[in-house]
C-alpha cells in the first residue's frame, strides 16, 4: 500500500506559483523528491556537453578533467547543490554564483555554448525523473525549473535565452542536432569522467580475482546514454542484456519508493562527505587549482562547511 502521506510535498509544491516560487520548488525537488535522481541527471547532463567540440576543446585544453577529475566534479556539483539549498537571491548562494562567473570568465565561451549546458540543467532531470523518477516532474515543477535556470543564466551574464520552456527545449534539441560531433578530445574528456566513476568502486573491486566488477561495471556505464551521445564520445553500446538489467533495476527501485513516506530531511549534495573536501570546504577551495591564487585575491568567501 502507498503511504497515504506519499504525495504530502508534491501536493505542497502544487500549492505554489511556478514563476514566484521557483526557488522553493527547486529546492523541495532537489533536497527532498528526487536527490538521488537530480544528481544522476546532472552527470548524464555533464556527459552531454562533452559531445560538443567546443565545450570538449576547451575543456580537454585547460586539462581540468585530465588532471583533476574528482575536484572539477565535486566543484560543479557543489556549486549547483548551493544554488538548490540557498537560492540565488540568498547571500551564499550569490557568493558561490560569483565564484562560478569568476572562474568562467577566463575562458572564451560563446553564449550558444553557455545557452547549450544551461538547458541541460533544466531537461535533464524532467527527461530522468520521467523515465526513472518515483514519479514524473508536474507541468509546475517543469516551468519552475525553467524559471530558475533562465534566473541563474541571467546572472551568469547569458543572453537572449528563450522565454518559455517549450521554446527552450526545442533550442536543446536543436543544439544537439547541429553540434553534437565525435572528436578525440570528447573522448579524452569523456573517459576521464568514466575513470573516475570506476574509482568510486569499492576497494574489493580491486582485490586479485575481482577485477571483473570493474570490466563490467565499466562495459554498464554507456547504458543510459542515447546513440547520438554515444557517437559524440565514441563509446561502444552497453550489452543489450545490462542495459536492460540497469532499465529494470531503476524501475523496481522507482516502483519501491512509491512506497516510502515522504522524506522529511534534506539530502543534498552539500550536505553529504564530498570527497574532494573530507574536512569541509569553503567558496575559497572551489576552482581550478591553478587559478586558486587569483580567484581568492578577489575576496570571495564564505562560511566553512563541516
Amino acid at each position: 500500500m502507498v503511504h497515504r502521506n506519499r504525495y504530502s510535498t508534491a501536493q505542497r509544491i502544487e500549492q505554489l506559483d511556478p514563476d514566484r516560487d521557483a526557488i522553493a520548488i527547486c529546492h523541495l525537488l532537489a533536497g527532498y523528491e528526487f536527490p538521488w535522481d537530480i544528481t544522476r541527471a546532472l552527470e548524464i547532463a555533464l556527459l552531454r556537453t562533452f559531445c560538443t567540440p567546443a565545450v570538449s576543446t576547451l575543456l580537454d585544453k585547460t586539462g581540468e578533467f585530465h588532471r583533476h577529475t574528482q575536484k572539477r566534479y565535486d566543484d560543479t556539483g557543489l556549486i549547483v547543490s548551493e544554488l538548490f539549498k540557498w537560492g540565488y537571491e540568498h547571500p551564499r548562494g550569490q557568493v558561490f554564483l560569483d565564484r562560478m562567473n569568476a572562474i568562467h570568465q577566463r575562458y572564451p565561451i560563446e553564449n550558444s555554448d553557455y545557452l547549450y549546458v544551461l538547458s541541460t540543467f533544466v531537461y535533464e532531470p524532467v527527461r530522468w525523473c520521467g523515465r526513472f523518477g518515483w514519479r514524473a516532474f508536474s507541468d509546475r515543477e517543469k516551468q519552475a525549473v525553467y524559471v530558475f535556470w533562465r534566473e541563474v543564466g541571467k546572472r551568469m551574464g547569458i543572453t537572449d535565452i528563450p522565454a518559455s520552456y517549450r521554446a527552450f527545449e526545442a533550442y536543446n534539441r536543436a543544439y544537439e542536432q547541429t553540434y553534437f560531433a565525435y572528436t578525440e578530445a570528447n573522448q579524452r574528456v569523456a573517459n576521464s569522467t568514466r575513470q573516475l566513476l570506476l574509482s568510486w568502486l569499492p576497494p574489493v573491486a580491486r582485490w586479485p580475482g575481482f577485477s571483473f566488477i570493474a570490466s563490467e561495471v565499466d562495459k554498464a556505464i554507456p547504458a543510459l546514454l542515447d546513440p547520438p551521445m554515444l557517437q559524440a564520445l565514441g563509446w561502444q553500446r552497453a550489452p543489450a542484456g545490462r542495459a536492460s538489467t540497469i532499465e529494470r533495476f531503476l524501475q523496481v527501485r522507482s516502483r519501491l519508493l512509491r512506497r516510502l513516506p515522504p522524506r522529511t530531511l534534506p539530502d543534498f549534495f552539500v550536505d553529504q562527505a564530498v570527497r574532494s573536501y573530507p574536512a569541509g570546504y569553503s567558496v575559497a577551495d572551489i576552482g581550478p587549482p591553478s587559478m586558486l591564487p587569483v580567484l581568492n585575491a578577489q575576496g570571495t568567501n564564505a562560511d566553512k562547511q563541516s
